[in-house]
């Protein structure tokens, strides 16, 4: 008996007959909301050709290249420095020492609390930080508290007799966590981490609001381009499309560490295996 009719009864011919018809009616009822979508805004006027024109023009181009590379910039920065933060405070929340511990839970809940919004109006509007240091150091703050629960749930979900095994062989505690917890938290954290990162490079956009001039702004100054019929969701579409590839990317890469470590982890047992099969026998 396989694994998976333990679970459930295996369906017969004429169940299997139902679900595929189940999955052409979904199918045929999305494709007819999807056509009545672009039929809607095909009466509407927002697929003429004046106001995808907009595009042609190296301007425009040039507008939405800067507010990409803004973009990229604050979401690189904030990334780099949320992880640090979240590294510091998740060590932090597993200290043994309570002078480190409680400030480390206190400051985590506290910024997970706080809409990211505030974070950066309270540092552009409260210590008259420059757009991009008010939206870097909201994101760091915000995302860095998310991601010290990802790394302090990561490193707790490692099995307990991995860390007692290491005790048993006389390492430190911050060996152990080095060497021996780390390495295998970070391959079930790294998914994870990557959404975040995801979340945190779409939070970018409201740098629009303190007028940091980021994707969302340069397309929003696109928006009353009245030459060209007020081109308000080509441009939408664009941005948006945008966005997609960049978070598709970072996917990929989770994806391609993802299979590396796997890769090194194979390699890493393989040699010990065959050093094992090498040494002399008593």
């Amino acid at each position: 008996m396989s694994a998976t009719s333990v679970l459930y009864d295996v369906p017969g011919p004429k169940a299997r007959l139902r679900y595929r018809l189940y999955g052409l009616v979904s199918l045929v009822a999305v494709g007819g909301l999807l056509a009545y979508v672009l039929y809607k805004l095909n009466e509407s006027g927002q697929f003429s050709a004046r106001k995808w024109e907009i595009f042609q023009y190296t301007e425009v181009q040039k507008s939405l290249l800067r507010g990409l590379g803004a973009t990229v910039k604050a979401g690189a920065i904030a990334g780099v420095l949320a992880l640090a933060l979240g590294g510091v405070l998740a060590a932090g929340r597993l200290s043994d020492h309570r002078l480190l511990r409680v400030p480390s839970y206190a400051a985590v809940e506290l910024f997970r609390a706080v809409p990211l919004l505030i974070l950066i109006f309270f540092m552009y509007y409260g210590f008259k930080f420059g757009q991009l240091t008010s939206v870097v150091l909201g994101l760091t703050i915000y995302n860095g508290a998310v991601l010290a629960e990802i790394f302090r749930a990561g490193i707790n979900a490692v099995a307990r007799g991995q860390s007692e095994a290491g005790y048993a062989l006389g390492l430190r505690k911050n060996q152990v966590m080095r060497i021996v917890l780390l390495p295998q938290a970070v391959r079930s954290m790294l998914p994870a981490i990557v959404s975040q990162l995801v979340v945190l490079l779409k939070d970018v956009a409201l740098g629009f609001l303190i007028t940091y001039r980021e994707l969302l702004t340069e397309a929003k100054q696109l928006f009353s381009a009245q030459a060209f019929e007020f081109p308000v969701l080509p441009v939408t579409f664009v941005v948006a499309a945008i966005y997609i590839v960049m978070c598709s990317m970072l996917s990929l890469l989770a994806k391609y560490l993802e299979g590396r470590t796997r890769r090194t982890r194979k390699t890493a047992a393989r040699t010990v295996a065959v050093e094992a099969e090498a040494a002399p026998t008593a």
